[in-house]
């Protein structure tokens, strides 16, 4: 029997990556954990992303021309979307290069949007 490879950890994420992509959402990292206390770690769908209480909350991600951050909503998109003015944005999705990263304080403002969200929805 064929041993099972074993599954990819946020940490694996990240450690394949450039070194300021992994700066850049190493600090994302950190404020989604600050944010969201209490939130998990995990790989969705070949994302390092985020569990809170149950419910996805967001995800980190990167290629090779920009980071990712994913809010795994379209509605907070939309509802920061003049603050997120400068930055390419899609469905659920914020774009950025690790040399202008999208400034903390609204990253704290995107992760609690998202937590208020998860909570309207109820538990899982």
């Amino acid at each position: 029997m064929a041993k099972k490879k074993p599954l990819p950890t946020f940490d694996d994420y990240l450690n394949q990556l450039p070194d300021d992509f992994r700066a850049a959402l190493e600090r994302l990292r950190k404020v989604v954990h600050n944010t969201a206390r209490g939130s998990e770690e995990c790989i969705s769908y070949g994302l390092a992303a985020f569990r809170y209480q149950g419910r996805m909350l967001v995800a980190l991600g990167a290629t090779k021309s920009h980071c990712a951050f994913y809010l795994l909503s379209n509605q907070t998109v939309k509802e920061f979307a003049s603050e997120l003015k400068g930055f390419s944005t899609s469905t659920g999705t914020i774009r950025f290069g690790p040399d202008r990263p999208i400034p903390l304080p609204l990253v704290r403002k995107l992760v609690r949007a998202r937590m208020a969200e998860n909570k309207r929805l109820g538990s899982p």
